[in-house]
C-alpha cells in the first residue's frame, strides 16, 4: 500500500510555467498604448487623405500632414510597436563595402520573456496588411480619375507602408525557418544566393536572435 501512494505521487508533475504562458498569451492586449498608435497614424493618414478637401482647401498643407502622419506611422512601426506587440524588428544596413544588408531581430520565449499575445500579433498583421492595400486602392483610383497631383503622395504611401511589411514578413519567415528553406520551392538555389549571399546568423544577445541577409 505504500509502495503504490509512492508510485502515484511519482507520476504527478505540475508544471505551473505553462499555465502562466497560457494566461499571458490569452490575456487581450498587454500594451495598450503601443496597439493604440499602431493603428493610429496609419488610419489617421488614411482618413486625412480622404476627408482632405474638407479641412483645408491647401494642397500643400493636406500633403505635408499625411505625409508626416506616414513617417509617424513608419518610424513607431519599425522601431516600436514591431518590437512590442509581436517581437520582431528590422532594419537594412550598408557595410564598409557599399552592400546592403537586412538585419532581422527576433524576440527570444522563455520563462521570464513570454511572446507576443494574440490578440496584439492579430492586430499588427491585420494592420499591417491592410492599410497598404488601401493605399493601392487609391493608387488606382487617382490613376484613373487623372488626380495626377495626388500621385506622389498616395506612392509615398504605398512605399512606407510596404517597406515595413515587406521587413517584417521577411522578419518573421527569418525568425521561424530561415528565408531560404521557404522560398527554396520558389526561387533557384543560384538566384537566390545572390539576392542573399550570407546565411543567417545568431548574436549572442540576451533575448534576441539576429538574422543577417
Amino acid at each position: 500500500m505504500k509502495q503504490a501512494l509512492v508510485d502515484d505521487t511519482e507520476d504527478v508533475s505540475l508544471d505551473f510555467g505553462n499555465e502562466e504562458e497560457l494566461a499571458f498569451r490569452e490575456a487581450k492586449i498587454r500594451h495598450p498604448l503601443a496597439t493604440f498608435f499602431h493603428l493610429f497614424f496609419r488610419v489617421s493618414a488614411i482618413v486625412t487623405y480622404v476627408c482632405c478637401d474638407w479641412f483645408s482647401k491647401s494642397f500643400v498643407s493636406c500633403f505635408v500632414t499625411v505625409l508626416l502622419l506616414l513617417s509617424f506611422d513608419f518610424w513607431s512601426v519599425k522601431n516600436v510597436t514591431g518590437r512590442l506587440l509581436v517581437g520582431l524588428r528590422w532594419w537594412n544596413q550598408i557595410d564598409e563595402d557599399g552592400k546592403s544588408h537586412w538585419i532581422f531581430e527576433a524576440r527570444k520565449v522563455s520563462s521570464n520573456n513570454f511572446a507576443a499575445t494574440e490578440a496584439e500579433a492579430r492586430i499588427f498583421w491585420l494592420g499591417l496588411i491592410i492599410c497598404p492595400m488601401i493605399w493601392i486602392v487609391f493608387f488606382f483610383s487617382t490613376l484613373f480619375s487623372l488626380k495626377l497631383k495626388w500621385l506622389a503622395l498616395v506612392i509615398a504611401g504605398i512605399s512606407l507602408q510596404a517597406a515595413n511589411l515587406c521587413g517584417y514578413v521577411l522578419c518573421k519567415m527569418g525568425g521561424e525557418s530561415g528565408i531560404r528553406k521557404v522560398t527554396s520551392g520558389f526561387l533557384s538555389p543560384t538566384l537566390f544566393q545572390t539576392a542573399c549571399p550570407g546565411d543567417f546568423q545568431k548574436a549572442g544577445l540576451e533575448g534576441l536572435e539576429i538574422h543577417k541577409c
